[in-house]
């Protein structure tokens, strides 16, 4: 008899349908077979809500949490993603981020399969649909993760030969994911026809705006990767089969479309409160629970941001582990990502008349891109920026800096409002602001330019939230400025944190190597209240001492997090090793190049 494991299933989020007393009139556990069950519209309702627990961290997680081990993170430590990032990587024997959704896939696979022989009155159409959104979703995963795998689409038994299958490509992969999903924007409802009580479930909006990201991430990858990493095809795998170059803007045009679609009709709207929250929208987006988490009062139901996410309940599903515990800690931010940020004036700081130096802690904060400060101050009261000493550099992995994006603080105290894990603020996997990001980019890539009305509709939206001025090409021009640059660096400010998104961005832009090869600096030191100051700054703490690097003040000493030499990321390392469990159990299954 085949495994079930969702026969009974339990009201883990508030706004699924109530389980009630669905499983009342069923016959014994032990009799329930493949056979008796989904037979009914409500059995593919509730097996549908099921998958939505498995969304849960590929964005925020992957092994990476949230940038951790980025070039724009000024943490250290031995966890797997930091490994990953200097090129230290080593086939494992398993990995769950292979296993999982397999195991996912293969509930899915049963739902859609016994939904084909459905004969029932009641419509199970958003169920199916939902259901192969989940399977792309899961998909699309394991791609970004290991490239070509074996593509899957009915549920196996002992025997059946696809167990000893080889890889599929990406490409053939990609196309299934994209044929699931245009399967899944034809049966979801929209964002407004889905009753409040089910909010966090999947729209037709949620549907196109992954089915872009999947389309802009594919067709960058082919245009800057190609076909370089397609080395798990060398005998019986598939390798570069369904590579079609051709399909670079053909994606693209799509990309464009589909986000159109979606910020015309979608009904969503950046969340804006700067007047209210002295222009700290962009922290208080991120832990916005009930009136209480923030001081204007303002609980999720002013968020229309969020178009496909995780949802979150204090009283019904707490986070657990995937938030404060990683973020207040292992998401510190380097020196790169803090002079990334624009002066006001909409300028790179060593071109800037506006900016102050870092000789003062509270200096480099003034006159910058609103998210700066909300994301790298702690606000325990408004307008707070950090002043002399607040940050001591005392060796214990501390760079000068430190973060709270997702963090969430009682005013006026120095607690925290919701005690560690048991956090509940929504978790977004794709919202507006990535939305007008996609398009943006999108346009650039098929076009080479924005005109200044494509810039206003999508990347100056997201620069407004932020205090910055609009772009216009004129601007960019004559400060020798360039859009790609432009739209990188909103991506790189806008998501920052926001799960794996830093890492498949560089690699889907062909310059991971790079970036990741550079030398990572915390607090600049020269010329600044650190310098021969004991009382802030213990150098002996600091493994790597200090180099000079180029700052918005031209050259100077600052903290060295990781020297160059002792990360050696390279094109064999965009993708991660298939654990050897399973080349062990397939002889068909081919490992990645480099491992």
């Amino acid at each position: 008899m085949k495994k079930i494991k969702y026969i009974i299933i339990p009201c883990l989020m508030v706004f699924f349908t109530s389980c009630e007393d669905e499983f009342i009139d069923l016959d014994p556990p032990a009799s329930i077979t493949d056979q008796v069950y989904y037979t009914e519209a409500d059995h593919f309702l509730t097996g549908s809500n099921q998958f939505y627990t498995d969304l849960m961290t590929w964005r925020y997680d992957q092994g990476i949490y949230a940038d951790h081990g980025s070039d724009l993170v000024g943490y250290t430590e031995d966890s797997d993603m930091q490994i990953y990032s200097r090129g230290d990587t080593r086939a494992p024997e398993s990995d769950g981020y292979y296993s999982a959704p397999y195991s996912t896939i293969r509930d899915i696979n049963l739902l859609l399969q016994r939904a084909e022989a459905y004969e029932g009155e009641e419509s199970i159409v958003p169920y199916v649909a939902a259901s192969k959104f989940h399977r792309a979703y899961q998909y699309f995963n394991l791609v970004q993760r290991f490239g070509g795998v074996p593509l899957v689409t009915r549920p196996l038994d002992v025997g059946d030969e696809e167990l000893n299958a080889p890889r599929s490509s990406r490409y053939q992969v990609v196309a299934q994911i994209l044929a699931d999903l245009d399967d899944a924007i034809a049966g979801l409802p929209t964002e407004q026809e889905i009753a409040s009580e089910d909010k966090g479930k999947i729209s037709k909006w949620a549907a196109m705006a992954f089915k872009a990201d999947v389309l802009l991430h594919e067709a960058t990858w082919m245009k800057y990767v190609g076909t370089s990493t397609d080395g798990d095809g060398t005998s019986t795998g598939a390798g570069s089969e369904g590579f079609n170059a051709s399909n670079i803007d053909v994606y693209l045009q799509e990309v464009v479309t589909l986000t159109k679609t979606v910020m015309d009709q979608g009904g969503f709207e950046l969340w804006d409160y700067n007047d209210e929250l002295d222009n700290l929208s962009s922290n208080f987006l991120f832990n916005l629970e009930d009136g209480g988490s923030n001081p204007a009062g303002l609980d999720k139901a002013t968020n229309k941001e969020f178009i496909f996410y995780n949802k979150y309940d204090f009283t019904f599903r707490q986070a657990g582990d995937l938030l404060s515990h990683v973020y207040e800690g292992r998401v510190k931010p380097s020196r790169k990502m803090m002079d990334l940020f624009l002066s006001s004036d909409g300028l790179p700081i060593d071109q800037s008349p506006l900016f102050q130096g870092y000789e003062n802690t509270p200096d480099e904060f003034q006159n910058r891109d609103y998210r700066m400060r909300a994301y790298f101050t702690y606000h325990k009261t408004l307008g707070e920026i950090p002043q002399n000493g607040d940050v001591l550099l005392n060796g214990t992995n501390n760079f000068g800096y430190f973060n709270s994006k997702f963090m969430s603080w009682k005013w006026g105290t120095d607690e925290a409002y919701r005690a560690t894990k048991t956090e509940a603020y929504d978790m977004p996997f794709i919202r507006l602001a990535e939305v007008y990001l996609m398009y943006a980019e999108a346009l650039y890539e098929l076009n080479g330019s924005l005109t200044d009305a494509q810039m206003d509709e999508s990347i100056n939206l997201v620069k407004a939230r932020a205090g910055l001025p609009p772009l216009t090409n004129s601007f960019l021009a004559t400060n020798n400025m360039d859009i790609e640059t432009e739209i990188r660096r909103e991506r790189t400010i806008e998501l920052y944190a926001e799960g794996a998104t830093r890492f498949n961005d560089l690699k889907r832009w062909g310059i991971a190597e790079e970036e990741l090869g550079e030398t990572i600096y915390g607090a600049v030191i020269e010329g600044t209240v650190y310098e021969n100051n004991p009382d802030l700054y213990t150098p002996g703490g600091y493994g790597f001492g200090e180099g000079v690097t180029e700052t918005g003040v031209g050259e100077r000493r600052a903290l060295i997090v990781q020297p160059s030499a002792t990360r050696n990321f390279t094109r064999d390392n965009y993708l991660f090793p298939i654990p050897t469990s399973q080349t062990s159990l397939n002889e068909n299954l081919n490992q990645n190049p480099g491992y």
